[in-house]
Parts: structure tokens; C-alpha cells; sequence
């Protein structure tokens, strides 16, 4: 089975493309391609996701599928939002929402 391993992150752009043994799961696959030698770290089993689904390493792989070695966010984006919208000038014109007609 063919499959492809991604990460990024500040200094690293990453992706593998590994063989791996039918039934094979996401553990065998990360071992299999020396992933904690390339990025100089063992990924965090929280941070494992197949085409952006959150995955453990116990979860079998299917041909094709993409492992994503996702890193924990630097700050949460709700307060991120709230702290430009504060910080944007007061003159500035709020966005007006057009209503639809129920046509």
C-alpha cells in the first residue's frame, strides 16, 4: 500500500511517500519512514489526523491515505479575532450584509 506523510511547521516542509504492508497502521507508518529522524521529534499522538480527521496511532491505513502531523495551535483563534477587531481603527466602515429575498 502506497501512503503519504505530511508535516509543516516553522522550518520544516515534509512529505513522504511510504510503502507500507496491507493492515498496517498509522504507528507502523510513521516507524517505517524514520519520521522522529527527519523532524527531530516523535509526533504527539494528539496531533495525528488522515485528510484532516483526528486518527490515534492504532488506526489501520487504507491505500492512498495522507497522515498529517498537525502541531498545537500558538494561540486560539477566537481571541485572535477579537484582539484585531479591537485594534482596527474606529473610523473604519463596518461590513453591511445584504439580506436575500426569499425568491
Amino acid at each position: 500500500m502506497r501512503i503519504q506523510i505530511a508535516c509543516a511547521g516553522p522550518g520544516i516542509e515534509l512529505l513522504v511517500t511510504v510503502d507500507v504492508a496491507a493492515g498496517s497502521t498509522v504507528a507502523d507508518a510513521l516507524r517505517s519512514a524514520a519520521i522522529a529522524q527527519r523532524t527531530g521529534s516523535v509526533p504527539d499522538a494528539d496531533g495525528l489526523a488522515i485528510f484532516g480527521r483526528r486518527v490515534d496511532g492504532s488506526t489501520r491505513l487504507r491505500e492512498g491515505d495522507r497522515i498529517e502531523i498537525t502541531r498545537p495551535l500558538l494561540r486560539d483563534p477566537k481571541t485572535a479575532r477579537r484582539d484585531r477587531a479591537a485594534a482596527a481603527p474606529a473610523d473604519r466602515p463596518q461590513a453591511r450584509r445584504r439580506r436575500r429575498s426569499g425568491i
